[in-house]
Parts: C-alpha cells; sequence; structure tokens
C-alpha cells in the first residue's frame, strides 16, 4: 500500500529534528565567531546610541501658542501701530504683519465704470459678452462708458464704487525688518504627564523687553525680529515685500526624559513656505483684502477698501519625548540573541556548497529515517547505538555529535 501513496503526501507528513555535527574548520570557525561578534556590536551601538531602540516614544504632543507684534512703521505719510497691520489680533500661531497696502477710500454701492484692464471696451456688445464674469469688481451691466473721444473705455459695472485701483501701490514699510514678534508655547506630553514652556519661570521681565533670539547666545529668549528671520532663511527685506510671502517659524521638541525635565526645551528653525511657488507665474507671494465700515450723516453707507501684502507667519510646533521602557528593551535583546544565529545559517551555506568538505558534511548533517522500526530492529539499533556511542567517544570530545575536519593524533 505504502508505494501506491503519492510522494508528495509522504514527504509531506515527515518530522525533522536538529542534529549536531562539530565542524573542526579553522576557516569557518573564524567566520562563525566574526560574524557573530559584528552583530553582538551592531546590537550594542543600537541600544546604547540610539534611544528609540529603548525607550518609550511620546509623539502626542498638545500644544497651545500666543503670540505678540511689537513695532511702530510709516505708510504713505501715516504712523501705524499694531492696530494697523496686525491681522487678525487675537495673537494667536497664525498671524499677517501687512507691508504695504493699496487703499480705495468712500466706497459706496452704485454703478461706475470698472478698472481691470481685462475689462477695457469699445462697444456695448464687448461688455454684453462678459456679463456673469465674477473677477472684477463689480458685476457688469453692458454697458460700455466711453471716454468723451468715444474711444476705449471701460464696462460699467453694479458694486462698491469706485472700483478698486490696484496698480497703485506705496513703497512698502521698512520698519518691518526691525518688528519684534514674542512667542508664548506651552506644551505637554500626555503619556508621561510632562508640561514645558518655551522659556524657564527665571527669566525676568527686563530680560524679556530687551532680548533678542539667538541660536548661540540667546537661545531661551521668545522675541524674534524680523529682519533676524529673514536671515536665517536667506531672504532680502525687498525680496519678500514686492509680493508678500509666507514663513514658518518651527518650535521642535525633542526630549529624553530619562534626564532631569530641565533639559527639555526646545529648537527654532525657520522656512519659507511658499518657496514652492516662487517660479510660479501666477499667485505669487501674499495678499488679501479687509474693508472698514461707518455710515455718514445720511445713512448712506461707506467702506474703505485695503488690499493688503504682508509677511504671513505660521508657528508649527512639534516633538517627541522618550523614556527609558523594559519592553522595548527587552524585545531588542531578545531579537539581537535570535540574529545571532543568522550565523549558522551563513556559516551552513558555506559548508554544504562551497566548502571542499560540502559532501561530507551533507552526509552527516542529514539523514533519513524511516518511522516504521519493528521491535528486532529496535533492539538491533538500540545495541548498535550503544556500540557507535563508544566508538564516537573515542572519536569525538562532544558526546552526541559528530565531528569532521581536524582530528586529535591522540584518537587514531
Amino acid at each position: 500500500m505504502a508505494h501506491r501513496v503519492p510522494r508528495f503526501i509522504t514527504d509531506f507528513f515527515v518530522y525533522e529534528t536538529a542534529k549536531s555535527v562539530v565542524v573542526k574548520s579553522w576557516s569557518v570557525g573564524i567566520i562563525n565567531r566574526v560574524v557573530q561578534l559584528l552583530i553582538i556590536l551592531y546590537f550594542i551601538c543600537w541600544v546604547f546610541m540610539h534611544e528609540k531602540g529603548h525607550q518609550q516614544r511620546d509623539t502626542g504632543i498638545e500644544s497651545a501658542v500666543m503670540s505678540k507684534v511689537k513695532g511702530l512703521g510709516k505708510f504713505n505719510n501715516r504712523v501705524m501701530d499694531v492696530a494697523d497691520y496686525v491681522v487678525p489680533s487675537q495673537g494667536g500661531s497664525s498671524f499677517s504683519v501687512i507691508t504695504s497696502m493699496v487703499i480705495t477710500a468712500n466706497q459706496t454701492q452704485g454703478r461706475c465704470p470698472e478698472t481691470d484692464p481685462k475689462f477695457k471696451c469699445t462697444t456695448d456688445d464687448e461688455c454684453m459678452a462678459k456679463l456673469g464674469s465674477n473677477l472684477g469688481n463689480g458685476i457688469i451691466t453692458g454697458t460700455c462708458l466711453n471716454n468723451n473721444n468715444e474711444t476705449t473705455g471701460w464696462c460699467e459695472i453694479e458694486g462698491w464704487c469706485p472700483a478698486e485701483d490696484d496698480t497703485v501701490s506705496g513703497k512698502p514699510m521698512k520698519e518691518v525688518e526691525n518688528f519684534t514678534i514674542f512667542v508664548k508655547n506651552s506644551i505637554r506630553f500626555p503619556l508621561f504627564n510632562v508640561t514645558r514652556g518655551n522659556f524657564p519661570s527665571s527669566l525676568n521681565q527686563s530680560y524679556i523687553q530687551s532680548c533678542h533670539y539667538d541660536s548661540v547666545d540667546d537661545p531661551f529668549c521668545p522675541i524674534f525680529k524680523v529682519g533676524d528671520i529673514l536671515r536665517h532663511i536667506n531672504q532680502s527685506f525687498d525680496s519678500i515685500t514686492d509680493k508678500g510671502g509666507e514663513i514658518g517659524i518651527n518650535i521642535n521638541w525633542k526630549c529624553n526624559l530619562d534626564y532631569n525635565v530641565m533639559y527639555c526645551n526646545p529648537n527654532y528653525f525657520f522656512t519659507r513656505l511658499d518657496a514652492a511657488f516662487k517660479n510660479s507665474a501666477a499667485s505669487k507671494g501674499y495678499n488679501f483684502r479687509f474693508a472698514k465700515y461707518y455710515q455718514s450723516e445720511d445713512g448712506t453707507e461707506h467702506r474703505t477698501l485695503h488690499k493688503a501684502k504682508a509677511i504671513r507667519f505660521e508657528i508649527i510646533v512639534s516633538g517627541n519625548a522618550g523614556k527609558f521602557s523594559t519592553v522595548p528593551f527587552l524585545i531588542n535583546l531578545v531579537a539581537a540573541f535570535t540574529s545571532v544565529g543568522l550565523a549558522t545559517v551563513f556559516c551552513d551555506i558555506i559548508l554544504l556548497n562551497f566548502h571542499k568538505g560540502a559532501d561530507e558534511y551533507k552526509a552527516k548533517k542529514f539523514e533519513e529515517v524511516s518511522g516504521i522500526v519493528s521491535e528486532s530492529a529496535n533492539n538491533r539499533l538500540y545495541e548498535g547505538s550503544q556500540m557507535s556511542l563508544k566508538a564516537l567517544e573515542k572519536r569525538s570530545n562532544d558526546s552526541g555529535t559528530f565531528s569532521i575536519g581536524r582530528q586529535d593524533p591522540s584518537n587514531q
């Protein structure tokens, strides 16, 4: 019956057990110990030089940011203070410092000529073709308002009049370069219940009012000059005020809580967030519009429209904290000792395929034994095993193992 059973079934239902073979080879023995030593050294470096290998990490940082800008500037012969050039005024993690504006004063609801060059016309038909367009300063009525010589004119709009002419702009406030930004950041690592602030409580009021952040001389000062930030990102003041721009103030917390919590302090770095669009043909820089409304004595609603070019600041907080934990340490320890077994696999590949004694090694390492053995055969195997063991005791120093390779002259 046995020969009728398909071979793949008999090959599947087998049991394999390890057989110890001692190979006395200088070359393979040296390779084995060198590979084991390298694996152990790698583990030591990983555990003691890389904190992540044995620390419990907390990346769920909780953060709150408060900001305040200070400085006085002058734009179009008008002195500008914080209430004039900072938008919004709440002092959060995102705010804009206006560098220049196009101001359209005394606008009221009515009809007037468009000022956008896309809406130039000579006939009403040209304006009728642009009905429904929402890209200008108002809704197109379909009428072309020509000048006195009946030459090129402008399409009429209905909306806030007079229409904004954004081709007229004053020079930017040069004083913006000396404006200061105060940043107050508090963070918490919930896993370890650790709370920190971006400057120590020991700093007094006079120091904060006079210091400016410097990564070497004043790393804990929370006051940043706009000009210093621009120099950190290799940007000139003129290049960013021409079209506006976006700058990131990055606060990074990387804390090893195995040490005293007083060493948990932030690092600051700065980036130009809109750098990806510096070569773009459209939508360069940063600008926005806002209006201030009022009523005249006769009840007519008026507004002053501002189109502002600005430097937008984004305060970005990131970080993680780590502390020694037994569980990841033990996991890495077990993984390291398990990896030592790779040396055996590597040496087996050499012995089975490239070593001059490969055939002898294969014969000793792999042996097939039938699972069906009669009682008399068992007795013979037992007696033979006893005799073999006695013979092996004379030929090997390791009981229960086969030894190939170098021979001890005393046993010959």
